[in-house]
């Protein structure tokens, strides 16, 4: 593929103020482990939906399996995977974390390099046992990256919005909702996210906020790529300073990345 192609077809991931931090974080990830491993990666996508993360995967050369609840989700990660000329290397599983134990046939028969698990395990039954299915499926070696909803992200959010009971029972709830018409089922501080992933056998290596700033700038104020390009820069500054680390405490979600240890 062209270069200029290449970027044309990767912009949305790489730019979106959504994604650009964790999609950088993850292609780095990938990247080192292709180079320790000297071959693509087997990737497990558990809730990726339309594929917005395993697509770009899938077009660096890894083959990427896609487990989903949804039929209607994996539809579209069809249709994008074949777009896009990597159906090939997409595999959609209809499923949940109890489905993992039996997806080592899916692509060859060895466990998984890479392990994704996105704005899922706020919404999961149970994200203690989900995490441990997340850990028994990884290849010692293998890396784990996870992105929850935060906690004091929405406290700050339902403050400036003049709700301030909400911001309250956010604060102080235990799981972390605003009230009983909250969307999500339940968020993370990123202390408690990383003390749940150390205790599925895993080592935590980085912990960062996501969208520290992005959520509460009114969009006026990114009306172009100059401005979304500046926000961006901003939110890579303030997530990696290492004197002001407990701002990653007011991101919209936290990342976290793991590993299990090598044999």
């Amino acid at each position: 593929m062209a270069e200029e192609q290449w970027r044309t077809r990767r912009s949305a991931v790489d730019t979106s103020l959504r994604t650009s931090a964790v999609w950088t974080a993850v292609r780095d990830l990938a990247e080192r482990q292709q180079a320790a491993l000297g071959r693509t990666l087997r990737v497990l996508d558990l809730g990726g939906g339309t594929g917005g993360l395993a697509v770009p995967l899938a077009e660096l050369g890894h083959d990427v399996v896609v487990v989903d609840t949804s039929p209607d989700a994996l539809a579209s990660l069809s249709r994008r995977s074949g777009e896009r000329g990597v159906a090939d290397r997409v595999h959609a599983v209809q499923g949940d974390a109890e489905s993992l134990a039996s997806l080592t046939g899916v692509v060859g028969e060895e466990p998984f390099d890479l392990v994704c698990c996105h704005g899922t395990l706020e919404v999961v039954d149970d994200p203690r046992s989900t995490l441990a299915a997340l850990a028994a499926v990884l290849a010692p070696g293998g890396h784990l990256s996870l992105v929850s909803a935060q906690r004091l992200a929405v406290v700050l959010a339902r403050a400036l919005a003049g709700q301030f009971a909400q911001a309250h029972e956010a604060l102080t709830s235990v799981d972390g909702r605003w009230g009983a018409h909250d969307p999500l089922p339940r968020r993370f501080d990123a202390d408690q996210l990383a003390a749940m992933v150390e205790q599925s056998g895993l080592t935590v290596d980085q912990v960062h906020g996501v969208r520290l700033f992005s959520d509460l700038v009114p969009s006026a104020f990114v009306d172009s790529e100059a401005d979304r390009a500046a926000l961006l820069q901003l939110e890579q500054a303030a997530a990696s300073h290492p004197q002001f680390g407990f701002l990653g405490q007011l991101g919209t979600t936290v990342h976290v990345l793991a590993h299990r240890a090598p044999r």
